[in-house]
């Protein structure tokens, strides 16, 4: 049996900037109580998982601000406005990794923080890598490493590898290597 939806009553954007809009929503809950609920919308975001040749996993390596440390993961970015999913993924393996793949597998969807954001990040699997010359945007630098599953998975459990969309994103495709 479904549980039952709330209702939307309106829709306001507080905030909006290139990357996120946070709104605010009036609903209606099953019990006619009625409130406010804030949030993040995105247009979603593709996170990539590279496969060399040699069955290694490419992870970069970059500053993040937010927690002031350094942070291993999937290469992955927000989907902008006008740009699908495949753009986005394609474009941050480019941009982050410094690849480009022949081949592509969409392994799964989830959302990283489903009280806070209605993002939705689609995972890929990209093989048949090409190095090309990394294109970081201004405030990005990175670090290129390549791990072995086996690595990428003690590093992850270690707390090394951090990052909840990269862990989030290892239990969806590690069933694909």
């Amino acid at each position: 049996m479904p549980l039952p939806r709330w209702t939307r009553l309106s829709s306001s954007i507080h905030v909006r900037n290139p990357w996120w809009t946070y709104k605010r929503d009036a609903f209606r809950l099953p019990s006619g109580a009625e409130g406010e609920y804030h949030y993040v919308h995105t247009n979603g975001s593709s996170l990539i998982v590279p496969v060399l040749s040699d069955g290694r996993l490419a992870l970069v390596n970059q500053y993040r601000y937010l927690c002031d440390r350094e942070s291993l993961e999937f290469p992955c970015g927000g989907v902008k406005d006008n740009h699908t999913y495949d753009d986005t993924a394609t474009q941050e393996l480019e941009e982050e990794a410094g690849l480009i793949a022949r081949e592509w597998l969409i392994a799964g969807e989830f959302d990283p923080y489903n009280g806070v954001t209605n993002e939705i990040c689609r995972v890929y699997v990209a093989r048949g890598l090409t190095q090309v010359p990394s294109k970081p945007d201004m405030t990005e630098e990175f670090e290129i490493l390549r791990l072995t599953p086996e690595e990428s998975e003690a590093r992850m459990i270690s707390g090394v590898i951090w990052d909840g969309m990269t862990m989030a994103a290892w239990s969806i495709v590690r069933h694909h290597l």
